[in-house]
């Protein structure tokens, strides 16, 4: 059996990824290890080197206990993550991002990324290649939203800015976190252009991955 680490920093993101493997991939099994400390203290601070240190300390635990791969799901800490591939060059860990990134270059050349929470906008849109032009958005308010159990209210403003990227000339739409995920049906009703999530892509680029190696 396949263990997969699963290394949160946000409660909202625990389950459109769970959800994505038993979809995809049933057969993998799963270990979710959430600290959501780590986003609480990035919107205060920055990605420093202790930043850097609690991430490694995340995936030595997860290593040590049998994980063969390991996926991120904020995508705020790519900086962190970098750090933990090195660290762990022997087994894939990937960005929750990476494989969306690559499906959104190919889709188009000037991607509108949505985000609900704001040090993403920050550190993601570096992470595209130089081909294409990134324009962001923060839907305010969809996170607290969220949290407070207002699902219909996050999905609204994230298709709210999903419509401010097309009306500025974005012809690919991308969800930057697994908890957009579950605004993806909103989204595509309100724009026509390809609207990209983090989530199933990123369950199917580690499958691709593992079955390489």
């Amino acid at each position: 059996m396949t263990r997969i680490a699963l290394i949160h920093a946000l409660a909202q993101s625990v389950a459109p990824i769970n959800q994505a493997f038993s979809r995809l991939w049933p057969q993998a099994v799963l270990m979710n290890l959430l600290d959501d400390s780590l986003s609480a203290d990035l919107s205060k601070g920055s990605l420093d080197e202790r930043m850097n240190e609690r991430f490694l300390t995340l995936s030595d635990y997860a290593v040590g206990c049998g994980a063969q791969a390991i996926l991120f799901t904020c995508s705020a800490f790519g900086p962190c993550i970098e750090a933990v591939a090195r660290k762990h060059s022997n087994i894939p860990v990937l960005k929750p991002n990476e494989a969306m990134i690559g499906l959104a270059a190919k889709a188009g050349k000037r991607i509108g990324l949505v985000a609900t929470f704001a040090p993403t906008l920050a550190s993601m849109p570096a992470e595209f290649p130089g081909s294409v032009q990134v324009d962001t958005e923060l839907a305010e308010g969809a996170l607290a939203a969220l949290n407070a159990g207002d699902a219909a209210g996050h999905d609204e403003l994230a298709a709210a800015a999903a419509k401010r990227l097309h009306a500025r000339g974005c012809d690919v739409i991308a969800l930057a976190q697994f908890s957009l995920a579950r605004a993806a049906p909103l989204v595509a009703q309100r724009v026509p252009v390809p609207v990209l999530t983090t989530v199933d892509s990123s369950v199917e680029l580690l499958r691709t991955q593992l079955d390489a190696a």
